[in-house]
Protein backbone atom coordinates (compact mmCIF):
# COMPACT_ATOMS: atom_id res chain seq x y z
CA UNK A 1 0.00 0.00 0.00
CA UNK A 2 1.16 3.33 -1.09
CA UNK A 3 1.38 6.28 1.81
CA UNK A 4 -0.71 9.06 1.76
CA UNK A 5 0.64 12.35 -0.40
CA UNK A 6 1.35 15.49 1.75
CA UNK A 7 0.08 18.68 0.68
CA UNK A 8 2.76 20.25 -0.59
CA UNK A 9 2.77 16.89 -3.23
CA UNK A 10 -1.45 17.46 -3.91
CA UNK A 11 -0.94 21.07 -4.23
CA UNK A 12 2.09 20.45 -6.65
CA UNK A 13 0.31 18.33 -8.76
CA UNK A 14 -2.69 20.66 -9.42
CA UNK A 15 -0.29 23.49 -10.22
CA UNK A 16 0.82 20.78 -12.94
CA UNK A 17 -2.09 19.68 -14.41
CA UNK A 18 -3.10 23.59 -14.23
CA UNK A 19 -0.33 24.56 -16.18
CA UNK A 20 -0.08 21.91 -18.47
CA UNK A 21 -3.68 22.52 -19.35
CA UNK A 22 -3.39 26.32 -20.29
CA UNK A 23 -0.15 25.93 -21.90
CA UNK A 24 -1.81 23.37 -24.01
CA UNK A 25 -4.70 25.98 -24.80
CA UNK A 26 -2.06 28.73 -25.15
CA UNK A 27 0.02 26.73 -28.19
CA UNK A 28 -3.63 25.59 -29.20
CA UNK A 29 -4.76 29.03 -29.38
CA UNK A 30 -1.26 30.16 -31.42
CA UNK A 31 -1.42 27.06 -34.09
CA UNK A 32 -5.23 28.29 -34.63
CA UNK A 33 -4.12 31.72 -35.49
CA UNK A 34 -1.15 30.35 -37.13
CA UNK A 35 -3.07 28.32 -39.66
CA UNK A 36 -6.14 30.81 -40.09
CA UNK A 37 -3.55 33.68 -41.19
CA UNK A 38 -1.41 31.46 -43.19
CA UNK A 39 -4.01 28.83 -45.05
CA UNK A 40 -7.42 29.60 -45.19
CA UNK A 41 -8.26 32.24 -47.72
CA UNK A 42 -11.22 33.92 -48.05
CA UNK A 43 -13.45 36.34 -50.23
CA UNK A 44 -12.45 40.36 -49.45
CA UNK A 45 -16.29 40.59 -47.63
CA UNK A 46 -15.01 38.09 -45.00
CA UNK A 47 -12.14 39.65 -44.43
CA UNK A 48 -13.67 41.81 -41.87
CA UNK A 49 -15.47 38.44 -39.98
CA UNK A 50 -11.85 37.12 -40.02
CA UNK A 51 -10.02 40.05 -38.42
CA UNK A 52 -12.50 40.11 -35.44
CA UNK A 53 -11.85 36.15 -34.41
CA UNK A 54 -7.83 36.97 -34.88
CA UNK A 55 -8.63 39.55 -32.35
CA UNK A 56 -10.87 37.25 -30.42
CA UNK A 57 -8.06 34.95 -30.13
CA UNK A 58 -5.55 37.60 -28.94
CA UNK A 59 -7.33 38.61 -26.46
CA UNK A 60 -7.72 34.98 -25.49
CA UNK A 61 -3.97 34.55 -25.61
CA UNK A 62 -3.18 37.52 -23.37
CA UNK A 63 -5.33 36.11 -20.52
CA UNK A 64 -4.22 32.46 -20.64
CA UNK A 65 -0.50 33.63 -20.61
CA UNK A 66 -0.86 36.09 -17.83
CA UNK A 67 -3.08 33.26 -15.84
CA UNK A 68 -0.13 30.59 -16.82
CA UNK A 69 2.74 33.44 -15.84
CA UNK A 70 1.36 34.17 -12.83
CA UNK A 71 0.05 30.54 -11.81
CA UNK A 72 3.99 29.57 -12.37
CA UNK A 73 5.81 32.73 -10.72
CA UNK A 74 3.18 32.47 -7.63
CA UNK A 75 3.52 28.26 -6.97
CA UNK A 76 6.56 28.84 -4.43
CA UNK A 77 5.71 32.08 -2.32
CA UNK A 78 2.98 30.54 -0.67
CA UNK A 79 4.33 27.35 1.18
CA UNK A 80 7.86 27.60 2.18
CA UNK A 81 8.68 25.23 4.88
CA UNK A 82 8.28 26.78 8.40
CA UNK A 83 11.35 26.99 11.08
CA UNK A 84 11.31 24.81 13.89
CA UNK A 85 10.24 25.54 17.38
CA UNK A 86 13.00 26.90 19.48
CA UNK A 87 13.32 24.64 22.53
Amino acid sequence: MRPKHTNEEIKARIVMIVACGLTLSFVGSVFTILYGLLFVSQPVKMAELDSQAINILSSMLLTLSGGLIGLLAGNGLKDKPQDPPAP
